[in-house]
């Protein structure tokens, strides 16, 4: 990551260029229109990375488990899935035509490992880089010039930005927050308890009694279920999640508005489009103080730390949202 003067003469830089090209300003305020906060952009790489995965058949959370193959196929699924995402029509040259020009897409999962096919000089490049292990990712907009290529080695010709060249490219965004694969990053002793089990609803169970207040992605749950209808592990039923580990005192919201004013309300992570977070409450008392609260089934509620008492928390609403105080 750049120093911070760095950074923000790059951006100067860049915006310097962008403001000299009518097409690639055009090709920014619409992406920027159609995902002002990058939100989109976020889920669709985290979910193109777990679509490779493939959690659910194979059991993989991390990247280095990928054959080389698969790897390299990912450049072509970020590129599917975002023309699905946005609705970007086919470029008549390069992958997409964005407000009137046409846009070629290069996914790199190493910073700046952009491969630039020799069809893409004079065009405009949109460069996007994930990264599982940081949980960041970036996109930026780039007219291609050969004077900022290096000279490459490869069968087909294809070149890379060099590094004194990227100070040109226009970010949408950089070092953004990408979805975490919670899995990834939990310690080895953790991870392995809630895998261990041969049920995949104990191994569910687990990852939401282990894993609390911190949001956890469809991709995961998926990858520890291994079932197609992974979902029904955690809905309100005999046996699953929410049931299981409402005795316990834990709730877990999804991102219906009810589940998510419930998480605001009492100071908790908030989850996201296709994510739950698990936390446990407790019954407000007047040592609380100040803590936030929600009020449900009657009750006040706030969360719970380790002096708080274990007990039954109630049951989430599901259309409709709770009363913060």
């Amino acid at each position: 990551m750049l120093p911070l003067d760095i950074a923000a003469a790059a951006s100067i830089h860049a915006r310097h260029l962008a403001d000299g090209d009518p097409e690639l300003a055009a090709v920014e305020a619409e992406i920027r229109r159609l995902d002002p906060t990058g939100q989109r952009f976020a889920s669709v790489l985290r979910d193109t990375i777990d679509q490779l995965l493939n959690g659910e058949v194979t059991g993989r959370f991390d990247w280095k488990t990928l054959f080389k193959t698969e790897k390299t196929h990912a450049g072509t699924l970020v590129e599917i899935n975002l023309q699905r995402a946005f609705r970007f029509d086919d470029g008549a040259e390069m992958d997409y035509r964005i407000a009137g020009a046409d846009v070629d897409c290069k996914y790199s999962q190493a910073f700046g490992g952009w491969m630039i096919p020799p069809e893409a000089m004079g065009h405009l490049c949109l460069l996007v880089w994930a990264d599982d292990y940081s949980s960041r990712w970036s996109a930026g907009l780039l007219r291609i010039d050969e004077a900022w290529l290096n000279r490459g080695s490869n069968r087909d010709l294809k070149l890379t930005v060099k590094a004194e060249h990227r100070n040109k490219i226009l970010w949408l965004w950089h070092e953004a927050e990408l979805p975490e694969n919670v899995l990834l990053h939990l310690p080895t002793q953790m991870r392995d308890a809630i895998l261990s089990s041969s049920s995949g609803q104990r191994r569910v169970n687990e990852l939401f009694r282990r894993v609390q207040n911190r949001r956890i992605g469809r991709g995961v749950v998926r990858t520890v279920a291994t079932q197609r209808d992974y979902m029904a592990r955690v809905r309100e039923a005999k046996g699953r999640a929410r049931t299981v580990l409402r005795e316990e005192g834990l709730l877990i919201p999804g991102h219906f508005s009810s589940h998510q004013a419930i998480a605001r309300a009492l100071g908790a992570p908030v989850p996201r489009l296709g994510e739950l977070v698990s936390f446990r409450v407790a019954q407000a008392q007047p040592h609380h103080g100040n803590r936030p609260r929600v009020e449900l089934d009657g009750r006040t509620w706030v969360l719970a730390d380790a002096s708080d008492p274990v007990e039954p928390a109630p049951v989430l609403p599901k259309h409709t949202d709770a009363a913060a105080l």
